[in-house]
């Protein structure tokens, strides 16, 4: 009886351990979906701004600080570095880069909590315009 018990909670140890790891990469799954979600707001707002967005002037390096300026452009960035610290957590930031009409929308969190994370986790987007 003993040996049974045993190997009962010794299985039930590793569901437990299985649960947990399923949990954590549920959440790192979820993040990602979130980046790209966030990648296509920026892309359709840019896209509302064809003109601009093409002339560099969405332009932003890597930074998880909103703007604050009130133009068009630096409220669309605000909402958008806003929107992904909201979804993404605090370590959340983003970066745009157009030149011609191939823009790049790169974004990057902490995702140090899945079973393969990296605390400096990336998804780079290129896109034409």
């Amino acid at each position: 009886m003993l040996i049974a018990v045993l190997i009962m909670a010794i299985g039930l140890l590793g569901i437990a351990a299985l649960q947990a790891a399923a949990l954590r990469n549920s959440q790192s799954a979820a993040e990602r979906g979130q980046a790209v979600v966030q990648t296509h707001t920026i892309l359709d707002s840019m896209r509302a701004n064809r003109a601009a967005a093409l002339a560099g002037s969405y332009n932003i390096a890597l930074t998880g600080t909103a703007p604050t300026a009130s133009s068009r452009i630096t409220r669309d960035q605000a909402n958008w570095i806003t929107q992904l610290k909201l979804a993404m957590g605090n370590s959340a930031q983003g970066a745009i880069s157009c030149t011609t009409a191939l823009c790049t929308i790169t974004i990057q969190w902490d995702d140090s909590r899945g079973s393969a994370g990296s605390s400096t986790e990336q998804l780079v987007t290129e896109t034409r315009l």
